[in-house]
């Protein structure tokens, strides 16, 4: 069992007069952590979204109905809500009608969950994000030593939970992985009539992972128009495979301030697109690997520790760049990420100077601090 912090950040929200919204991929462990922490309240009602009779049920239920479902429990857990329909309207009764009851809702599709939900539990809602294993939680599991021994793998195939207890079926899983989430679920969840174009793009934004993206070029290189590979990169980022990182511009003339960076929320994911496996030593993409790994576990971080913190890349019309910039309240801090912690690189005096901050280095041997 991995030990999640998602368990406890809900588990401070229980019972506080508003459901409990839990999003996030397939596979990453969202119905495992909300049942080892249900464990502690005794009796619940678990019901199921994929379950065609639980889907009929929750539909459309009058108040009365819904009473008769919920009889003496005082926590029920719907998982896969986004294939309920009208659950938003179900959800606002129950919050709204029998107030000693904590309703914990759970999906994997943002496409729906946001549509049917935000508008029906607007005030009435906690909601948040789950991620693949981060490495604070993999630490907190493995301990240090082992931790870090298997740093190099988890370069290479990822972080999601079955990944990592599945030590040797790393390639099997993913790809089944891939094959029956990314391919299935999310083309129909977003009604894509065009999955090769989808595929294609995925190929194409895995390679220049972490490069700054033109949506023009993407266009032209995949023959298609610019608003269709902005559709789809808006559905990549809903489904949760991708995620975007904006330039950041304050003060400097020269500042590209509509700049966009494209990353992975896992390596293993981006490998398993792009049919890539090798070991570490013998890869040319291995400062693009560890980048997006650092990125995008500040990220997990952030989200579960510091979510009003606002995360950047840094670029001039000049070529001066910073691989990462977060903001937090008036705090601006900036860091430069390589692999090898003796790697040399130019610090740019026009951001420093500005921003009155310094920019430190994050490398293989110090990149705990960053992330725990």
């Amino acid at each position: 069992m991995i030990n999640r912090k998602i368990e406890q950040i809900i588990a401070k929200r229980m019972f506080s007069g508003k459901a409990i919204v839990l999003i996030g991929a397939r596979q990453i462990g969202k119905t495992t952590s909300i049942l080892h922490l249900l464990k502690n309240y005794g009796d619940v009602l678990i019901l199921d979204g994929d379950d065609s009779f639980v889907r009929d049920l929750l539909n459309t239920p009058s108040t009365e109905e819904i009473r008769n479902i919920i009889g003496n429990q005082k926590i029920i857990f719907i998982d896969e809500v986004q294939r309920i329909e009208n659950i938003g309207l179900t959800a606002k009764i129950i919050v709204d009608k029998f107030k000693d009851v904590q309703l914990i809702l759970s999906g994997s599709s943002s496409f729906e969950i946001k549509n049917n939900l935000s508008e029906s539990l607007t005030g009435r809602k906690w909601e948040y994000q789950m991620f693949p294993v981060s490495w604070s939680e993999f630490e907190s599991t493995e301990g240090y030593v082992k931790a870090l021994q298997q740093l190099e793998i988890r370069l290479i195939y990822g972080m999601y939970p079955e990944i990592i207890t599945h030590p040797s079926e790393e390639k099997e899983r993913l790809k089944q992985l891939i094959d029956s989430y990314l391919y299935k679920d999310l083309l129909a969840f977003a009604k894509i009539k065009k999955p090769v174009i989808l595929g294609n793009l995925l190929k194409a934004l895995a390679l220049q992972m972490g490069n700054e993206v033109s949506y023009s070029e993407l266009a032209n290189l995949l023959q298609i128009d610019k608003s269709t590979v902005k559709s789809y990169i808006d559905i990549l980022e809903k489904g949760f495979i991708i995620f975007t990182l904006n330039g950041f511009s304050r003060n400097l003339r020269n500042e590209l301030k509509f700049g966009k960076k494209i990353y992975f929320w896992d390596n293993g994911v981006r490998n398993t697109i792009i049919n890539n496996f090798n070991h570490l030593a013998i890869r040319e993409d291995k400062g693009m690997l560890w980048e997006n790994f650092i990125i995008s576990e500040r990220l997990k971080r952030n989200n579960y520790e510091n979510p009003f913190a606002r995360s950047y890349f840094w670029r001039t019309t000049t070529q001066q760049e910073i691989d990462y910039v977060e903001e937090d309240g008036d705090k601006i801090s900036a860091y430069e990420i390589k692999w090898n912690e003796n790697a040399k690189f130019k610090k740019p005096s026009s951001f420093t100077e500005s921003y009155k901050t310094d920019i430190k280095l994050i490398h293989s041997k110090n990149f705990r601090d960053f992330l725990m």
